[in-house]
């Protein structure tokens, strides 16, 4: 039989062109290959500090290459001690939003620049060649020649990994700072202090998304309870805010209802005399010393506490009930209101409610 030494080369290649593909090698290759990267720890346990060591690896495939770490370790004392200028410079870099969207779209796979404008709804090549210019000169992508398709290098791969892990970790934390500014910008919400805050426009604030939820047809009572000089609540027997997360959301919708101000829609907010922002669910929740939330729905009672606006505890359930509503207790914070809640304002504006809305019972205890 006459052999075809040619075709034998070819499937030779073939196969090991999949060996190398396969096999795993110490080191960073930046072809599209399987790829390793490591950095040995110090067998001996040399310069181990007071703080510690954080340690990572871990494995990645996109479409057309795969990453394997081994374990890798950070002194933590080195971490704390870089330099704060050049992090913030970093963190300031990477925080534009289209940045990281051409480094996930990236991260899946090699694309080319017009598949990042239509992915990105960029609308011009102009916006992509300004972002993907800065991530080229500062090493965070490359660029096949001639216009080619963009990827990652592979020694970048695990530190942007590593980067939207700790976002992820970190992603309450910037609904928490909207929380702080809020409270110290509260004259936006609140207009102007005498001399500091009316307390009763948190009250109207929760009022009004009871008043919303009549509206819709679902709340026909509001009570308000004044317990003491600084802590009252609104409840009504409405449908409850639902305990389930929100799409998009891994909290509960009533968490993102307290603590999402920046997010439009999830309630109703009151505009006081002078304010130039409305006083939402969560503006009232940031403003307020400490908050506490239970919802009557699904046959049972959901809580949630809050301290100036930071939840406390997670949703547990703390009881049964047939019944339906909302229930929000404020304590003012002594900080930004000075004047005590006072039966007589309570009253009068019940009664203007009343007037406005005649199949809306409203009662003061």
């Amino acid at each position: 039989m006459t052999r075809d030494l040619g075709l034998e080369l070819d499937e030779l290649k073939k196969q090991l062109n999949e060996l190398q593909r396969l096999v795993q090698v110490n080191g960073i290759e930046t072809h599209r290959k399987s790829v390793i990267a490591s950095d040995h720890a110090d067998p001996d346990g040399e310069g181990i500090d007071d703080f510690g060591h954080i340690y990572y690896s871990g494995q990645y495939r996109n479409s057309a290459i795969k990453y394997k770490w081994k374990a890798q370790e950070q002194p933590i004392s080195s971490l704390l001690n870089q330099d704060g200028e050049k992090l913030a410079k970093i963190v300031s870099a990477l925080g534009n939003k289209q940045r990281l969207d051409i480094l996930r779209s990236v991260l899946q796979g090699p694309v080319t620049g017009t598949d990042l404008v239509e992915r990105l709804h960029m609308g011009t090549t102009g916006q992509l060649y300004h972002h993907t210019k800065a991530l080229i000169g500062a090493d965070l992508l490359i660029q096949e020649e001639r216009g080619g398709e963009y990827s990652l290098p592979a020694h970048r791969v695990l530190p942007v990994l590593l980067l939207l892990a700790a976002a992820a970790d970190l992603a309450d934390t910037g609904t928490y700072m909207d929380m702080a500014e809020a409270r110290d910008q509260a004259g936006l919400y609140l207009g102007v202090e005498k001399p500091r805050y009316d307390p009763h426009l948190l009250v109207w604030a929760l009022i009004e998304n009871s008043i919303l939820e009549h509206q819709s047809g679902y709340c026909s009572q509001i009570d308000i309870f004044l317990h003491d000089h600084r802590t009252v609540t609104i409840a009504d027997n409405g449908r409850g805010i639902p305990v389930s997360g929100l799409s998009g959301h891994d909290k509960p919708n009533v968490q993102a209802v307290l603590t999402d101000i920046q997010r439009p829609g999830l309630s109703a907010p009151y505009f006081a005399a002078g304010g130039e922002k409305g006083i939402s669910v969560a503006v009232v929740n940031a403003l307020s010393y400490q908050l506490a939330v239970e919802i009557r729905r699904d046959g049972h009672v959901y809580r949630q506490d809050y301290k100036h606006g930071i939840p406390q505890t997670g949703m547990r359930v703390v009881g049964a009930t047939e019944e339906t509503g909302t229930s929000v207790t404020v304590e003012t914070d002594p900080d930004l209101f000075a004047a005590d809640f006072e039966l007589p304002i309570l009253e009068k504006r019940a009664g203007e409610i009343q007037a406005a809305y005649p199949n809306l019972t409203i009662r003061v205890h």
